[in-house]
């Protein structure tokens, strides 16, 4: 544990059913002044409105663009008409995310429309219907197998996060959207809204619609829900490693990275814009 702080990786303990529960790591990162100025933007109602609404823009097109996806390649084998109403819904929506005038307001369309998301989320899943059905996103604990499956990448990928902010000099409680509270990993939460879909999303569906997951890997708990084996797990995780040293060409930076940095240059161009160094926070959009 001593080598890895000593090298800036974090360890992160997640309880059986995937839920978070505590991240060792290192020194703190960075200089105090652009922490000073972090929560001076996060104090100022208008310029944490900009950036939140930036984060939900995100959202939504990534998770626009999962559905068009499948539409694009699968068109035969689920529902198009049904996934192209709500693909249409979501676009339709975009204007209103950017000009909405205040946190509560941004936090309303942000939750109709990722109800609308996760209403289509079952037409999205290819392979193994019997055993890998979506219904609602429920959590804590989750009820089914996907639920456990997007528990799962979805606690990974706000860790990631976390870390990344910590590594360029970010406090990660401390967001613009998600509200302050003990323990939680606030900006973390933020800025991990733009990757969900593209991260955590396509992942957990790439999973089953492989077959790489199967419905023996997990265990019914009770009033503790669904788990994960340690086969399961041991699997999901090789594929998210797997799946974290593919290449992209990052849209902002027009460079080759790896998937896995994604989180690190996302915190990293944060601060170059809490810094004053570039106009605005670049969002992640696929491509």
């Amino acid at each position: 544990m001593g080598k890895c702080a000593d090298n800036n990786i974090s360890i992160v303990f997640l309880t059986p059913s995937g839920s978070f529960l505590a991240r060792v790591e290192g020194k703190t990162k960075g200089n105090v002044l652009l922490r000073k100025k972090q929560y001076e933007v996060a104090a100022d109602e208008q310029e944490s409105l900009k950036i939140a609404r930036n984060t939900i823009v995100g959202k939504v097109y990534n998770g626009r663009w999962v559905i068009e996806r499948t539409i694009r390649d699968h068109s035969l084998q689920t529902d198009a008409d049904k996934l192209k109403i709500v693909s249409e819904r979501l676009r339709d929506k975009i204007p209103d995310i950017r000009i909405s005038n205040n946190k509560d307001q941004l936090r309303g369309i942000e939750g109709e429309l990722a109800s609308q998301y996760f209403s289509v989320f079952d037409e999205l899943i290819l392979q193994q219907k019997e055993d890998f059905y979506f219904h609602e996103r429920n959590r804590r604990p989750p009820l089914d197998r996907v639920n456990a499956l997007l528990s799962f990448v979805y606690t990974l990928l706000t860790s990631m996060m976390a870390a990344s902010l910590e590594t360029v000099g970010l406090d990660p409680c401390v967001g613009f959207l998600h509200g302050d509270r003990p323990g939680r990993y606030s900006l973390a939460l933020d800025m991990m809204e733009e990757l969900r879909a593209y991260l955590g999303d396509r992942f957990v569906l790439s999973l089953i619609n492989k077959r790489q997951i199967t419905s023996k890997d997990f265990l019914f708990q009770g009033d503790n829900g669904v788990v994960m084996t340690d086969k399961g797990k041991k699997t999901f995780i090789s594929a998210w490693q797997a799946r974290k040293r593919e290449v992209i060409i990052h849209p902002y930076l027009n460079e080759k990275i790896e998937i896995g940095l994604l989180p690190y240059v996302q915190a990293m161009l944060m601060a170059r814009y809490i810094r004053q160094d570039i106009d605005n926070y670049p969002v992640f959009l696929i491509k």
